[in-house]
């Protein structure tokens, strides 16, 4: 059984963008604006000042937001995990093709 990676830290870089460091050292860059601009769901996360509120829930395996209602707003851990992932072999791609 795969172990689920756990979240140590999380920061905005800009408005829908995270840095995020997991518990096995692997750093990255999370890109949540094509996310978050779907949805009313995400409209709260829509506001700068409200997407800097995150807070990394208990044991490391998602990252949240309470909105003005008392909603929850949440990404899991090994979906932030993937799309990082994914997110740095578009980058080292599109960096490798440069003349």
């Amino acid at each position: 059984m795969k172990k689920l990676p756990r979240i140590r830290a999380a920061e905005p870089v800009i408005h829908g963008v995270l840095k995020i460091v997991w518990d096995d050292g692997f750093e990255g860059v999370v890109d949540l604006r094509p996310v978050i601009a779907r949805g009313k769901i995400f409209d709260y996360l829509k506001k700068p000042e409200n997407f800097r509120r995150l807070k990394i829930e208990e044991y490391g395996h998602s990252i949240g937001w309470i909105d003005n209602n008392g909603g929850e707003i949440d990404f899991g851990s090994d979906n932030l995990r993937t799309k990082a992932e994914d997110q740095a072999r578009l980058f080292e791609l599109v960096a490798n093709m440069r003349v």
